[in-house]
């Protein structure tokens, strides 16, 4: 494949004809906009080790598709586009493409601070992960412990966190600290299958399994004095916990459920992709105003799942620590998503222009005095959360002006897997590498040991280059980095 550095750490393919067998018979298609690539050398071969550059090179040929389709520094091959992928697309009439969204809808991040330190939770580290495993239910298949009915449901996936807000699950601060306040207004939940809302229903409040994780942290370094000042990070050793996960079963029916509307209505608008998993319709269609309100559900659902995860972790510091909240400082820095789509503004070739921006295993990134982020933070810019693996360092930065022009808006999500889960089972053993992390100083509570094989840190890319590809083009500053001392996987 032809792959042209432009700039430093900018790599581009070119606008190309593309072949494709569909429905039995070999097709062209050409890419209406070039790739951008954003990776150092190190991350760009890892990248080529998989079908990350054929797959955004795919949705480069999206109808629609607006100034370039792009490749972050964390990208792997995924369903359709890549994770680690952006795109824009007209939001008139360009396409929206649920395989842009991918399964788990508006899985996210956020990070919470408090006012303890190493000395303080240091020799209770053991002990208090007990107290979060049994608070928190986590795991292939788990059950939330909340007991709602259909009515309930319906108003969580309608309203997200003011639910939470108005059941004394959040306070007022959760909501502003939130992406979108924790909300997405053009929610419906009548459009969501009894399928989803049934596979949905017990599991909310529950951390799921795979790459999901609670983990306390210490921070480590601190770049920028002021802004962490602002996002209450003070010094270092002080303690913050992450929390990550997204909207369980519930969200991977309404991606399936609305993967296949959409594919049977490609025939009906006469549109053709080199690849059936970017299944995609008008965005004035019915069939995409429906995925767009069930999406929208499934993100509420998400946000209010890491909510109540948020509540009992509270009461597990409190109970543990026999503090108030206050007096432990614990609160919300910011909650982001990083699978979701977007109708925002953008700047495209000296125009605006509404765009369906979807985010695939991307962080959105907004520079300071965007009007989309909280009026507290207006002066930094967004915070955005880079997490790593269980055994390496996770990033708080935020969002720099040219994240507008390069990206969309938007970051890395993560480290990046170098391989699959299954292959990862085969090279790690789960006991070394909790024996491993535990010499390291950082104590684990897992499911079961394949879990954590299949999450051990050698199966992703190096954190620490991921972040600074991004720091390196000005898409974000590094603020503050955190390592882990305590991890609950799924």
């Amino acid at each position: 494949m032809n792959v042209n550095k432009i700039d430093e750490n900018i790599y581009e393919i070119p606008q190309k004809t593309l072949m494709a067998r569909v429905e039995g018979k070999i097709e062209k298609f050409q890419m209406k906009v070039p790739v951008h690539i954003y990776a150092n050398d190190y991350i760009l071969e890892k990248i080529k080790n998989d079908r990350t550059l054929d797959q955004i090179s795919n949705v480069a040929c999206l109808p629609g598709i607006q100034k370039h389709a792009i490749v972050l520094s964390d990208a792997h091959q995924g369903y359709g586009f890549c994770i680690g992928g952006v795109a824009g697309t007209d939001a008139y009439s360009g396409m929206v493409s649920p395989g842009g969204v991918g399964y788990d809808i508006n899985c996210g991040v956020r990070i919470l601070r408090t006012n303890l330190h190493l000395k303080d939770i240091e020799s209770s580290i053991p002990n208090l992960l007990d107290s979060i495993f049994k608070n928190i239910p986590s795991g292939l298949g788990s059950k939330g412990k909340l007991s709602i009915n259909s009515s309930q449901l319906d108003d969580v996936l309608d309203n997200g966190l003011n639910w939470a807000l108005d059941n004394d699950y959040a306070i007022k601060e959760d909501l502003e600290h939130c992406e979108e306040n924790g909300f997405l207004k053009n929610a419906d939940s009548i459009l969501v299958s009894q399928k989803a809302k049934q596979r949905g229903i017990k599991q909310l409040g529950s951390l799921g399994s795979g790459n999901h994780f609670l983990e306390i942290q210490k921070v480590d370094e601190i770049y920028n004095e002021s802004v962490a000042k602002k996002l209450g990070i003070i010094d270092k050793d002080q303690i913050a916990i992450m929390v990550h996960t997204g909207s369980r079963a519930l969200g991977h029916q309404v991606c399936t459920d609305s993967l296949r509307n959409v594919e049977q209505a490609m025939r009906k608008y006469k549109i053709k992709v080199p690849d059936r998993e970017l299944a995609c319709v008008p965005a004035d269609t019915p069939e995409a105003i429906q995925y767009l309100k069930s999406m929208a559900c499934a993100a509420n659902f998400g946000f209010t799942n890491r909510q109540l995860i948020t509540h009992w972790l509270r009461e597990s510091f409190q109970k543990h620590f026999k503090r108030s909240l206050d007096d432990l400082d614990f609160k919300l820095i910011y909650g982001v998503c990083h699978n979701i789509l977007k109708i925002e503004e953008h700047d495209v070739d000296g125009k605006k222009m509404k765009l369906n921006v979807h985010r695939k295993g991307a962080t959105r990134a907004f520079p300071p005095e965007h009007p989309d982020i909280p009026r507290d933070y207006k002066s930094i810019g967004q915070p955005v959360l880079i997490p790593g693996t269980m055994g390496t360092a996770s990033y708080l930065c935020v969002g720099r002006p040219k994240a507008m022009d390069l990206s969309f808006g938007s970051t890395a999500h993560g480290s990046g897997r170098l391989m699959s889960r299954s292959k990862a089972t085969k090279q790690y053993w789960g006991a070394k590498i909790k024996e491993d992390l535990r010499n390291k100083g950082i104590t684990v509570r897992a499911a079961s040991p394949k879990i954590i094989a299949e999450e051990a840190p050698g199966a992703y890319k190096d954190i620490d280059q991921v972040v600074q590809v991004s720091q390196d083009l000005g898409i974000v500053e590094k603020i503050v980095r955190l390592v882990p001392i305590g991890v609950v996987k799924g």
